[in-house]
């Protein structure tokens, strides 16, 4: 049986909740964007000839109505892991590793389709350069998906030797220059130019320093987020290892690493879970040192509250701000939006 409900004649109206049964379907009202109702009122559905779309007025204007994921926005920082620091030489040849790079920095929003996993990898920090002229190691990258990959943090160069390029370039062994960092993720590492003096690791908001006369250069300075409901600074540069005596590069703001001064401090790893570059060695009279390693990465996530579904992998710690929910991935895991 086919029933026309057309307003002109009949009924007009369906109130409350109706069911229809069979196997037939329902033809909708259709016709050109010309032929839309002149004063529609909200939830009206037609079928559109000109867009083959079904459309739909949300009481301002007219939308497609489709089968896409409803999505939902999370902001995010994702950072990679750090680079490690330079080695270095016995002073009787040189002396002084370069900082390791911070792991590259992304905050921004995403768009989250409901249903679909979203695979968090959170980078592990590159090894320091064993003893002598040796670089430190890469960090690794960290990402959710494809959507979002921050570059890990570049090798600080071994002593004679220049640094790695990545999320921020490490910095240069002594003599050595520092190297490039990738374009909104961090900055580049110093140079290692001064006397027995290596280069800063560049950080998320600030390059590295250069070494200059008898001091090392710093790392450069992270960047600092409130996405957790409080501010934290992460991704700092390691500073540049140096000679007995003279002055090591400090660990930039966001968990850098301290370069080393010979016999008197050794180099100092980046912390954990702030893709902190590594400190570069200074090595002691007649012996040699190694740099240290760079800070594992992290991968934040915060979203509303009323969209959060709690379906999570890799034990994430979660927490609360307001209406928002917050994970925070100190290793690999996964989100089900």
């Amino acid at each position: 049986m086919t029933a026309n409900i057309d307003g002109t004649t009949g009924i007009d109206k369906v109130q409350d909740n109706a069911t229809v049964s069979g196997t037939g379907g329902f033809t909708f009202p259709s016709g050109t964007t010309a032929q839309r109702p002149v004063s529609p009122t909200t939830g009206v559905i037609r079928y559109n000839t000109d867009e083959s779309t079904f459309e739909t007025y949300n009481g301002t204007t007219w939308v497609k109505v489709d089968t896409a994921a409803f999505t939902y926005s999370a902001d995010y920082v994702v950072i990679a892991g750090g680079g490690g620091g330079g080695g270095s030489a016995s002073d009787t040849v040189s002396n002084g590793g370069g900082g390791g790079g911070a792991g590259g920095y992304l905050a921004s929003s995403l768009a989250l389709s409901q249903g679909s996993t979203y695979t968090v990898t959170v980078g592990a920090g590159g090894a320091g350069g064993p003893a002598g002229q040796n670089n430190g190691s890469a960090g690794n990258n960290s990402s959710i998906n494809a959507l979002v990959v921050a570059t890990a943090g570049g090798y600080g160069g071994g002593d004679g030797s220049a640094g790695g390029s990545g999320g921020s370039g490490g910095g240069g062994g002594y003599t050595g220059a520092g190297a490039a960092g990738t374009s909104g993720q961090g900055n580049a590492g110093g140079d290692g130019i001064g006397v027995a003096a290596a280069g800063g690791g560049g950080g998320a908001s600030a390059a590295g320093g250069d070494a200059a006369g008898t001091a090392a250069g710093n790392g450069g300075n992270g960047s600092a987020s409130s996405i957790t409901g409080s501010s934290v600074t992460r991704a700092g540069g390691g500073g540049g290892g140096t000679f007995s005596g003279y002055t090591r590069g400090t660990g930039g703001t966001g968990g850098g690493g301290d370069g080393g001064q010979g016999a008197t401090f050794s180099a100092t790893a980046g912390t954990t879970n702030t893709g902190g570059g590594g400190g570069g060695a200074g090595a002691p009279s007649g012996a040699t040192a190694a740099g240290a390693a760079g800070g594992s990465g992290v991968v934040i996530l915060s979203m509303p509250t009323a969209k959060y579904t709690g379906t999570t992998t890799g034990s994430p710690t979660v927490t609360t701000d307001g209406s928002n929910t917050i994970l925070q991935f100190t290793s690999s895991g996964s989100y089900t939006a």
